[in-house]
């Protein structure tokens, strides 16, 4: 039986608990970031193609307080936390899910030390945030391509019309 809440791992969890959580996950790990507020076809290709770098893939969420303080409007984002995790860890090829109330996910990346870490194709490889980290513990840095060119903001857009 598939549960996805076992893939989420708790906002409120602790140190141990994450690093439980993550020497399950088969290796190579994979690891990416990001709001994904309303998800569409541009976040599952891109996640796809992340978790094909490895044997696992972790996704690291903004925190509803992290999504405002980055400029996206006052009204984003527009799910909350809780359902944009559970929206993640119901896709195949996504193995964890957590949170991260920072600005970055820099503190998210070294306790989990991933073999890959990826973003978006609108991301430089040297401004890939704990990019120097995962290549100092012998890891790599991906920006991969985006195949087909989505935007939340624009969906957002569209539907207000």
């Amino acid at each position: 039986m598939l549960d996805s809440k076992n893939k989420m791992i708790a906002p409120d969890r602790t140190e141990s608990q994450v690093q439980t959580h993550i020497a399950a996950l088969p290796r190579p790990l994979v690891f990416t970031n990001g709001c994904f507020d309303i998800l569409h076809r541009g976040h599952t290709t891109y996640l796809e193609q992340a978790r094909n770098l490895g044997a696992s893939l972790i996704v690291a969420v903004n925190t509803d307080a992290s999504v405002k303080r980055q400029g996206k409007g006052d009204d984003r984002p527009v799910n909350p936390l809780e359902d944009r995790m559970a929206v993640l860890a119901s896709l195949h090829c996504v193995d964890a899910v957590i949170s991260f109330d920072e600005d970055t996910p820099l503190n998210v990346i070294k306790q989990v030390l991933p073999d890959h870490l990826v973003k978006g194709g609108d991301w430089k490889i040297q401004d890939i945030v704990g990019g120097d980290i995962v290549v100092k513990n012998g890891g790599q840095v991906h920006s991969i391509d985006f195949q087909y060119e989505r935007s939340t903001t624009r969906l957002i857009n569209k539907i207000r019309g």
